[in-house]
């Protein structure tokens, strides 16, 4: 018999497991569970790409088998949420062995977009399955130009650096 080391480590990590597989199973939902008594649906996420394309966020989000009228965007204080509902397409039978792989159900992704977007210039469009939501960046912040009075004479205009850069004489 070989001795091994007791590790505590070890043992938290398996607790932790059997922790979130426990948790795991009891939030999922049961689906319709047939003759064979399995099935069990997990909560579907869909995938999301964001990029930066020119003067845009582009945001692509896979809906297979959606419409766009099963999909609600709305912007509300710089959030941009995406959410809608993916319907079962169950068959009721009661012959065979069925095994139901593809989610469905309820979702919502949000995402916190930079100060400054106009949230009436945002564009989304859906086709084959695959939403796509244009945001336009906001305009960057310009330095200031702020102009000074020198012993009573005019005014000179004084332009802020904006490089990070700074060399020492």
């Amino acid at each position: 018999m070989a001795l091994v080391r007791w590790d505590p480590l070890r043992d938290i990590d398996s607790l932790q497991g059997e922790m979130n597989r426990l948790f795991s199973t009891f939030f999922d939902t049961p689906t319709n569970r047939g003759a064979n008594g399995g099935g069990v649906t997990r909560r579907w996420i869909p995938a999301m790409d964001l990029i930066e394309a020119g003067e845009h966020f582009v945001l692509k989000a896979d809906l297979p088998g959606m419409t766009e009228a099963d999909v609600n965007i709305e912007l509300e204080n710089n959030v941009l949420t995406i959410s809608g509902e993916r319907r079962a397409e169950l068959e009721d039978k009661h012959e065979g062995y069925y095994r139901l792989e593809r989610t469905s159900g309820a979702f919502a992704r949000s995402l916190t977009l930079p100060e400054g977007v106009d949230a009436g210039a945002v564009s989304a469009a859906f086709d084959n399955g695959v939403l796509e939501v244009r945001i336009p960046k906001p305009e960057q912040a310009k330095p200031k130009r702020v102009q000074i009075a020198v012993g009573g004479g005019e005014p000179r205009t004084i332009e802020g650096d904006t490089s990070t850069e700074h060399s020492a004489q």
